[in-house]
């Protein structure tokens, strides 16, 4: 059965028109005026007065993680449906080895986990250390499974932090590759010592989590990373960027011709280290790592600026949510509340609310953070991120005429709170194609349980989408 989206504009990171599309088999197969149906069984959306954009793609979430003692609430089937839900229709994970665990072994591990998930996936393989064997299985990783990128966290010491050394030989192996490394940016043995510090004098509460973890621990790592990238000729990308230090470090690698990227969140856009002073433990939602900065820093001016100027090359979530029982595990020690929040579901309205509303980028601009980008750099370009001819049908007719406010009694995440909770949002997908097939309309998901695919990649090293400029230049 083919699917008609009749008269919506169709909006690409490079192109903004409004024409018909007909989809069938998966696929893009024609895109005009007055198209017309090829079966009398063709599933017909009226889209005019709407916009229609190519599914997004969410290159930072943690499906059934284990971490920190606990599992996230959302396995693939129920993170996967609530990010269809919210207009996202392929997503990348972290496989994570535990530190000395052959890679493959994890593969087959967690690519058992994901058969469930109703939309598409790939994963970044994470490098927990470093053994004599570990830039073979690197080759392996890359050659034989298709997945051509790492992760590598300079934090969560004594777990699966790597130490600079294993950074070193990470960077070096990558850059034989061709692969990119991902990484988490904090400086782990400057957090530890800030920790101990803290809980010695009695700071237990998710108050203290952000003063364990201060902007400048991110920057230095940024720093870091960058120049080990460098030394190779690796292309890193660092992920979940949240303050002024570490957007500068990546504008003077950037400027200076360095091949990298940075990655920045809606919360950290959006809020303030405020709300880790909410009563009766409700600070603990939104523990994450990096933490989400004050408002008083400059830090939310630079992110933004960032993605206005090219800087900042994509927006993802870091969905990993806890509900608030399991955040408990850290009722008396901050260090032991697992790290994470939901978001997937959330960030195409917020991005057009807070974004494209309020003329911080234009529409084209976001679906290039949030599709184009991603898919580009992570080599799932042209079948995904964009609106073509043989594309995959990943598509979001999204109205802009309606309005309403995030909340955790609306969305499809197992998580008990939101942390967009209340924020008013401008628009809404009315319906979500993914693979050809309308997972949701009108409210209602339509998923199926390992409907998704596991989506292999090729070597890229794509440029994103816009040049990057001196932060605070106009856009063109």
């Amino acid at each position: 059965m083919g699917l008609l989206i009749r008269s919506g504009e169709i909006v690409t990171a490079a192109d903004r028109y409004i024409a018909d599309l007909y989809v069938d088999e998966g696929k893009v197969l024609a895109i005009g005026a007055n198209l017309e149906k090829r079966g009398a069984k063709d599933e017909v959306i009226e889209a005019s007065g709407k916009f229609v954009f190519p599914g997004l793609v969410d290159p930072h979430v943690h499906m059934a993680l284990g971490f920190m003692g606990t599992v996230s609430a959302d396995d693939f089937e129920a993170g996967t449906a609530s990010g269809v839900s919210g207009g996202t229709t392929t997503i990348v994970d972290f496989c994570i080895p535990p530190r000395g665990t052959p890679l493959l072994n994890g593969l087959e591990e967690w690519k058992a986990r994901a058969k469930r998930s109703v939309a598409d996936y790939t994963c970044h393989m994470a490098i927990t250390g470093w053994n004599d064997h570990t830039a073979e299985e690197m080759r392996r990783v890359v050659e034989d499974h298709g997945i051509t990128s790492f992760k590598v966290f300079m934090a969560y010491k004594g777990a699966i932090m790597v130490d600079d050394g294993e950074l070193y030989q990470v960077m070096k192996q990558a850059a034989k590759l061709g692969a990119v490394v991902t990484v988490h940016a904090e400086n782990g043995d400057a957090i530890a010592l800030l920790q101990q510090e803290l809980i010695a004098k009695g700071d237990t509460g998710p108050e203290y989590h952000p003063v364990s973890r201060p902007s400048s621990v991110e920057g230095e790592a940024t720093n870091r990373a960058l120049m080990m990238a460098r030394l190779h000729g690796a292309t890193a990308y660092i992920v979940h960027m949240t303050c002024r230090e570490a957007v500068e470090a990546l504008e003077r690698a950037k400027l200076s011709g360095q091949h990298c990227y940075g990655e920045t969140c809606p919360q950290y856009l959006l809020l303030d280290d405020s709300v880790f002073a909410k009563p009766d433990f409700e600070g603990a939602a939104y523990v994450m790592s990096p933490p989400i900065r004050p408002a008083h820093q400059g830090h939310h001016d630079a992110l933004w600026r960032g993605l206005a100027s090219g800087m900042l090359d994509s927006i993802g979530t870091d969905h990993c949510p806890f509900t608030i029982e399991q955040k408990r595990m850290g009722k008396d020690d901050f260090t032991k509340i697992p790290n994470g929040a939901a978001g997937i579901e959330d960030r195409l309205q917020l991005l057009y609310t807070y974004g494209v509303c309020e003329g911080r980028f234009d529409l084209q601009r976001m679906i290039a953070l949030a599709s184009t980008n991603p898919a580009r750099i992570f080599g799932l370009y042209p079948r995904k991120g964009t609106i073509a001819i043989g594309s995959d049908a990943d598509l979001v007719v999204y109205d802009p005429a309606v309005s309403g406010a995030r909340s955790a009694k609306t969305h499809h995440s197992k998580s008990d709170r939101n942390i967009f909770e209340g924020f008013k949002v401008r628009g809404a997908p009315t319906h979500v194609v993914v693979n050809g097939r309308v997972q949701y309309a009108n409210g209602a998901l339509k998923v199926e349980r390992g409907a998704g695919r596991f989506l292999t990649r090729a070597v890229t090293r794509a440029r994103s989408e816009a040049t990057p400029r001196p932060a605070g230049a106009a856009l063109p």
